[in-house]
C-alpha cells in the first residue's frame, strides 16, 4: 500500500493541505503537528520542499514576534539576566565536548563543529550563520541540520514528560528547554506544552541565547581564518524585543494583543508541521552514525547536567 501511494503525488499534495487546514482550524499543537508532517516526510515525500524551506524561515521569525505582544518586557529582561550565566557556561561546555567527542567518534571537523555549534547556540540557526563562514559544503550542512532537527522531534515529545516526572516548576522548565532543546520552534512548542509562564521563560532566554550566534561567528572567523565572510545578525530578535515593550507601556487592547500571541503560537504548529515535511528516510539515511551519536551523546551530556543544575541550585 506504501509502495503504491509513494507514486501518486496528488495524493501526497492532498495530504499536504488537508493537513495544513486541520492544523489552522483546529489550532492543533506543535507536537501533533510534528508527527502530521513527519507523516508526510517519512511516508510520502513533501510535495513543496522548496516553498516548505522559505516559508518555515519567515514564518518561525513573524511567529517570534508575534510572541513578544503576549511578554513582558521587564520580566523578558529579568529572564535574560538570570540565564546569562548559565547561557556561557552550557555554550562553552557544548563546544568544547562537542570537539572531543567529534575527535573521538572520528566525525569530520566540519561537520562536527558544525553540530557543535547547533548544539550549544540555536540549532539550525547556528548552523546556517557559521556554514557561511566555514565555506561548508551542502551535504556538511544536511548531515548536520539532519541530526539537530532529529534531536528536535525527541524533545518536542520528552522534555514535557521529563519536566512532569521531576515536577519542575514553570520557570525551571522554560531554562532547561532553552539551554538543551536546540531549535526555537521546537523550544516553543515544549514550553508551551508546559505552561504559559514556561513558554514566557524559554522564548526569552532562547532568544538571549541566539545572539550569542555573532561572537561566535567571529570566533569560527577567527579559527578557520575566514576573516572576510558574511553572516546574518537575527533582526527578528530586536522586533521580539520592540513587540514585548510596546505590548509592556503601550495601552493595546488586551484582545489584540492576546490574539496576535495566539497566532503566533499557531504559527509554530505550521512551522513544526513544514519541518516533519522535510524529514525523509533518505535524509535519515544521509545522515550516518557518527555524526548522528556525536549528536546525541552531545545533547544527552547537556539536557542532563542542565537539568541536575536547575534542581539543584
Amino acid at each position: 500500500m506504501v509502495s503504491i501511494l509513494k507514486n501518486l503525488p496528488l495524493f501526497s499534495k492532498l495530504l499536504f493541505f488537508t493537513f495544513g487546514i486541520l492544523i489552522i482550524i483546529l489550532n492543533l499543537s506543535p507536537a501533533t503537528s510534528l508527527i502530521m508532517g513527519l507523516l508526510i516526510g517519512i511516508i510520502f515525500t513533501n510535495p513543496f520542499p522548496n516553498q516548505s524551506r522559505v516559508i518555515t524561515k519567515y514564518l518561525l521569525q513573524i511567529s517570534i514576534v508575534g510572541l513578544g505582544f503576549g511578554m513582558n518586557f521587564e520580566q523578558v529582561l529579568e529572564a535574560g539576566k538570570d540565564g546569562f550565566v548559565f547561557t556561557l557556561v552550557t555554550i562553552a561546555l557544548a563546544m568544547g565536548l562537542g570537539f572531543l567527542l567529534g575527535r573521538w567518534l572520528k566525525v569530520d571537523d566540519i561537520i562536527a563543529y558544525l553540530i557543535s555549534c547547533g548544539t550549544a547556540v540555536c540549532g539550525g540557526s547556528a548552523i546556517a550563520a557559521v556554514s557561511q563562514v566555514l565555506k561548508a559544503e551542502n551535504k556538511d550542512i544536511s548531515v548536520s541540520i539532519g541530526t539537530v532537527f532529529i534531536l528536535n522531534a525527541v524533545a518536542l515529545f520528552i522534555f514535557p514528560v521529563i519536566g512532569h516526572y521531576f515536577n519542575l516548576s514553570q520557570q525551571q522548565f522554560g531554562l532547561w528547554a532553552a539551554i538543551a532543546i536546540h531549535d526555537t520552534s521546537s523550544v516553543v512548542g515544549a514550553s508551551a506544552k508546559y505552561g504559559n509562564e514556561a513558554l514566557a521563560i524559554a522564548t526569552t532566554v532562547k532568544l538571549a541565547r541566539a545572539l550569542w550566534i555573532i561572537p561566535l561567528v567571529v570566533l569560527t572567523s577567527v579559527l578557520f581564518n575566514n576573516k572576510g565572510s558574511a553572516w546574518a545578525l537575527p533582526w527578528f530578535i530586536v522586533f521580539f524585543i520592540a513587540a514585548s515593550i510596546v505590548n509592556t507601556y503601550i495601552n493595546i487592547p488586551v484582545r489584540i494583543s492576546s490574539q496576535i500571541f495566539i497566532l503566533a503560537k499557531l504559527g509554530f504548529s505550521i512551522t513544526l508541521f513544514l519541518i516533519g515535511c522535510g524529514i525523509s528516510l533518505d535524509s535519515l539515511k544521509k545522515v550516518g552514525v557518527r555524526p548522528f551519536l556525536q549528536g546525541v551523546l552531545l545533547w544527552i551530556i547537556i539536557l542532563s547536567s542542565s537539568l541536575f543544575f536547575i534542581l539543584h541550585s
